[in-house]
């Protein structure tokens, strides 16, 4: 039998367990040009509480009822398919479940558990590393010698952009919640590290940056972009990747309208703020695979993982993720 957890209602600000649901279905057999995986690990993510809305976003939302979506760790049982045999490694986006139907066509990469740690490919050496460095190289366009500050920085986006910045020459300063994730940061090589719960945290972020801002690597959102919105320098960049502090909210925020605030920043300092997606800047792929890999056999990127038991506790991991409650890249073992 495969099991999955699928969207049972949308939720009204933050999610409960009553938004999902556990089915069983039987497993169903790969046509032509189809394998049948069985998912081993399940990436975790914030851009996840975005598909559970009705809304638009930058893809289609997930339907009531279908499973709820994601990045996977898989192994192929059975193929149908000339380039994939029995017990083949791959990553695949097969979703909540324990088993699940993939076209061939589909599976871009074969992982090879002898080179680095599977779950790598769900984080630093996939999609989350790949967001870091592209959203770094395409629109922070970062330069030796300049400051970047990362919010969620002890995430793995956030710990991914500052240590390429310092591999690249520049100052990286990292924003994290807590004195645990504080000091991991530091671990890792931040210049500075940063606890956004601190009373004082706005002094602390000026302290830090005495020549200013010139790429802020957005995550978060809220209190952190308005603590670096006066600090930008002219002709920063702002690749905006995430705005997780807003992730759960139902209504326009109170209080006066801050939208002339920022537009006069944009204008009068020459920013360059730029929303985007990893798959914006898929022909960088390669070319990461190859640079971030070596990076992690030299030892040159550190990573953390939050690894969580079980399909059956993902609903609760992903509330946690919302809150902030995970360490490091999220997943789900099977």
């Amino acid at each position: 039998m495969n099991t999955r957890i699928v969207l049972a209602s949308r939720p009204q600000g933050e999610p409960t367990p009553a938004n999902f649901r556990i089915e069983q279905h039987a497993i169903e057999l790969p046509g032509d040009g189809q394998v049948l995986l069985r998912n081993r690990y399940l990436s975790l993510d914030p851009y996840m509480r975005g598909r559970m809305n009705a809304g638009r976003s930058y893809v289609a939302p997930v339907e009531i009822g279908a499973v709820m979506e994601g990045g996977t760790v898989s192994e192929v049982l059975q193929s149908r398919h000339p380039d994939f045999k029995p017990g083949d490694l791959v990553l695949a986006h097969a979703g909540w479940q324990t088993h699940a139907l993939a076209e061939g066509r589909t599976l871009k990469r074969k992982l090879d558990q002898a080179q680095l740690p599977l779950t790598t490919a769900l984080g630093v050496y996939g999609m989350p590393g790949f967001t870091a460095y592209a959203g770094l190289h395409e629109i922070g366009k970062l330069q030796p010698g300049e400051t970047l500050v990362v919010a969620a920085a002890s995430g793995p986006v956030g710990a991914t952009v500052g240590q390429i910045a310092r591999l690249q020459g520049a100052r990286a300063v990292g924003i994290a919640g807590g004195q645990a994730k504080r000091a991991y940061l530091e671990e890792l090589g931040f210049d500075a590290a940063l606890d956004h719960r601190a009373p004082d945290f706005s002094e602390q972020l000026r302290a830090a940056c005495p020549d200013g801002i010139d790429v802020y690597f957005e995550n978060v959102g809220g209190k952190v972009f308005d603590a670096v919105l006066p600090l930008l320098n002219d002709f920063a960049r702002i690749p905006v990747c995430g705005l997780v502090a807003h992730y759960n909210d139902s209504q326009l925020p109170a209080g006066p309208d801050r939208l002339p605030l920022l537009m006069d920043k944009i204008l009068s300092r020459h920013l360059s703020v730029r929303g985007f997606i990893q798959h914006d800047f898929i022909s960088l792929y390669p070319q990461f695979l190859r640079e971030m890999g070596a990076w992690l056999r030299e030892e040159k990127i550190r990573y953390r993982e939050d690894i969580v038991d079980g399909l059956e506790n993902a609903p609760a991991a992903l509330i946690g993720l919302l809150r902030g409650k995970n360490f490091g890249k999220l997943i789900v073992r099977l």
